[in-house]
């Protein structure tokens, strides 16, 4: 990522996009004070920084997939090649580099039951270990991101209009639709038609369907870095059944905290924090997470950077 500063409008555009993805910049422009060629051109500085992108985000439960988190043990000369690999691949949501370099954590999320990827057989790699996640305990974002508006600014931007949630059985529409939103949120529906080779009304129409039905959402992408937040690790934790949904539900309401799940495994609980500095994470590990009862076990596993970051899926 390039060198880059947010200012005010920045914040505040960034902070307007986690309320709504898709919102054109001629609703945000009043409500942030701006005009719409200020956002459109600061949107665009930040997307070719890459320090911005938004994802459509569908909800792996509602169209019935589901997720599974990696661990690879890679050489580390090969380490940078397989990350690129495995970003490029479409069911990989994100895809971490754990410091060090000798170890890659992804998010796979694939239809139903379907068999993951042979990936312990590549030359490069020496072990793999396969979680499932059993459930998402955070009903929010990182925090850190949405700190610019203004009580009033949020209420005046809103939320998209959603009905009860649903499940669907994606149609092949679907399943193109998702895959187009993935790679671009902001994708113009023109854009979006001919990606899927559908009418301009017949996507806009489906995107809103799925949308009110909770099934898709738009997400964020954005360097913590940027906002000042350095430090970025994943917290594998082993809680004692008897306390996992308390530790869990503390956790997923600390400012610190960007993921939290319950997944398979030895290790049934996974945090991702984002730490202004070392001391801060020192801190978070020791002081707060010490602190709670049943928790038989930690390892830190420190992010080094993304080759793929997309966010979870989102609840409303």
């Amino acid at each position: 990522m390039d060198s880059v500063t947010l200012d005010g409008v920045d914040r505040g555009l960034l902070h307007a996009l986690q309320l709504d993805g898709r919102a054109p910049f001629s609703r945000l422009a009043p409500v942030l004070d701006v005009s719409e060629r200020t956002l459109a051109r600061r949107y665009r500085r930040l997307l070719d920084t890459g320090g911005l992108r938004v994802t459509g985000v569908a909800d792996t439960g509602r169209v019935g997939h589901s997720e599974w988190l990696v661990r690879l043990r890679v050489r580390p000369d090969a380490t940078a090649a397989m990350a690129r690999a495995l970003a490029r691949r479409a069911d990989t949501a994100w895809v971490t580099v754990i410091g060090g370099g000798t170890e890659l954590t992804c998010l796979f999320r694939v239809p139903g039951d379907a068999p993951l990827p042979e990936l312990a057989r590549h030359p490069a790699v020496g072990a793999v270990d396969a979680q499932r996640v059993l459930r998402h305990v955070m009903r929010r974002r990182w925090r850190g991101r949405m700190s610019a508006l203004s009580a009033e600014q949020s209420a005046a931007l809103g939320t998209p209009h959603t009905g009860p949630a649903a499940t669907v059985a994606p149609s092949e529409l679907d399943r193109r639709l998702l895959l187009a939103l993935a790679a671009d949120g902001r994708a113009a529906y023109p854009r979006l038609a001919r990606a899927v080779g559908r009418s301009e009304s017949a996507v806009r129409r489906r995107v809103e369907e799925l949308r009110h039905a909770r099934v898709l959402g738009f997400d964020v992408e954005i360097d913590p870095a940027l906002f000042g937040f350095t430090v970025q690790s994943l917290l594998w934790l082993t809680v004692s059944p008897a306390h996992l949904l308390a530790v869990a539900t503390t956790l997923a309401a600390d400012p610190e905290a960007a993921f939290v799940g319950v997944i398979t495994g030895p290790h049934n609980l996974l945090v991702c924090v984002v730490c202004r500095d070392a001391d801060d994470l020192f801190r978070y590990t020791t002081e707060r997470i010490g602190a709670l009862s049943g928790i038989d076990r930690m390892e830190i596993s420190p992010v080094s950077g993304y080759a793929k970051r997309a966010a979870p899926p989102r609840y409303t």
